[in-house]
């Protein structure tokens, strides 16, 4: 049996009660609330040939940054593309496997021409959108979002969602005045698009006003900070509001009480809490015990294969808690697997290895090299993903190795335990770049 969904998108296998638990289970999932997983187990329970429920219990698990999540969603699609399916919904089953396969470009190939047949597949878009952040290609974001919006009045369901996926491709592209327009517009149609607020998070970040982003932040909590997949990361942006206003208390009270809250076990968390307390370093607060507990529950994270940058992330947690050990061991495995045929081993050789031996020798205090490495980077740093916020970590290590360089701390007394062991030098040379001129002439 097929039939079309609110949008005009055709579905096999539904009946009209396990159509509408269908539909709210994607009004949450595209608004970034968690609260998917009962209507879409009601849609699959009323109508077991569901092929794009299927497809949407899949999509909540093929978009996380954990590996093991991911390959989670193998048996959810090997059942869907067992089912009677319409070709537009052969579509999503061929992008979610290439997604499985590692072949993220593959899938976003697929997910266009998806969209150019349906503009207003909202599911194709938002998984679109998510396989362009992962890496780092905001401009086709952008031009993906604004080549479907002509069929989006506001009056369609889902359209909240697309005026949010709009403004985080406007923000991520320097349109700080049009993205901030945007999350309003989705915010006045659905209140509750977590989505949205997590947009003006990064307007108030970009255009760097933190009094007004903490402001809205914490008016608008009751509305992302509770049933939304964005919640512990909304935090983390207060929380930067709070540092760039100099109050580290309550950076650290957010931090213990919002992001290591839930155990620091999703690796979304992880990459919070390890660049919350690198940025807490860089200015000079002491996280004490924070660092070994983060340190730990990256630890299992080493061997992961699987993004750049997860791995830069592990690697502030272990540089920052001193961690030589784990640092060496995360170090050497990207330098076996630089030079495999993969996704991650062409993203770990031009930019996972180079930032993360950066941060090495950055907690070395080997300055110099650490600037070196790092000035190489910011070409195509988009690459590695995530927003500008959160590549802002190596941008601000920089500058601070910069300023180290030009006003030398006194030297310091190291305890035997807090002094990088002599072991942690590789048994090969790390490369020696060029120094940039201004920092060289800067150097006493």
């Amino acid at each position: 049996m097929s039939t079309h969904d609110p949008r005009g998108c055709p579905v096999s296998g539904s009946n009209p009660i396990a159509r509408q638990a269908y539909e709210r289970a994607l009004a949450a999932f595209v608004a970034w609330r968690t609260d998917s997983d009962d209507p879409l187990a009601a849609a699959l329970e009323g109508a077991p040939r569901f092929v794009m429920a299927h497809v949407l219990a899949a999509c909540k698990l093929v978009g996380s940054r954990d590996p093991r999540r991911v390959r989670s969603a193998r048996p959810v699609l090997e059942l869907a593309a067992a089912l009677p399916a319409n070709p537009h919904e052969r579509l999503h089953i061929a992008a979610l496997e290439r997604i499985l396969d590692d072949d993220y470009e593959g899938a976003a190939g697929v997910l266009g021409q998806a969209l150019d047949a349906r503009p207003r597949d909202v599911l194709a878009l938002s998984m679109a959108c998510g396989i362009d952040y992962l890496g780092g290609a905001t401009t086709r974001m952008r031009e993906r979002v604004e080549r479907v919006l002509p069929a989006w009045p506001d009056d369609l369901t889902g359209a909240h969602a697309v005026r949010a996926m709009h403004a985080f491709a406007l923000v991520e592209c320097g349109e700080n005045a049009r993205a901030e327009d945007a999350a309003r517009h989705a915010i006045a149609l659905e209140p509750g698009n977590a989505r949205a607020h997590h947009a003006m998070a990064h307007v108030f970040e970009m255009t760097d006003r933190p009094e007004a982003g903490a402001r809205w932040l914490n008016a608008h909590a009751a509305l992302w900070s509770e049933r939304t997949v964005v919640a512990t990361h909304c935090w983390w942006h207060l929380a930067l509001f709070h540092l760039a206003s100099g109050d580290a208390g309550a950076v650290l009270a957010h931090y213990d009480r919002r992001i290591r809250a839930g155990g620091l076990v999703d690796v979304a968390d992880l990459i919070d809490a390890a660049a919350l307390l690198w940025r807490l370093r860089l200015k000079g607060i002491d996280a004490g015990a924070r660092w070994r507990e983060l340190a730990a529950a990256w630890e299992s994270h080493v061997d992961d294969a699987f993004c750049s940058f997860n791995d830069l992330h592990a690697m502030l947690a272990f540089v920052g808690a001193g961690d030589w050990s784990r640092a060496r061991c995360l170090e050497q495995a990207l330098a076996r697997r630089q030079w495999l045929p993969t996704r991650h081993g062409e993203s770990t050789r031009q930019l996972g290895l180079p930032a993360c031996r950066a941060l090495i020798a950055f907690g070395r205090g080997e300055h110099a090299l650490a600037i070196s490495l790092l000035a190489s980077l910011p070409a195509h740093l988009h690459r590695l993903g995530g927003s500008h916020a959160q590549r802002d970590v190596l941008h601000l290590t920089l500058l601070q190795a910069i300023e180290s360089i030009r006003r030398p701390a006194p030297r310091a007394q190291h305890t035997k335990q807090e002094r990088p062991p002599r072991d942690i030098r590789l048994p090969y040379a790390l490369p020696r770049l060029v120094v940039p001129n201004e920092v060289a002439e800067a150097t006493p």
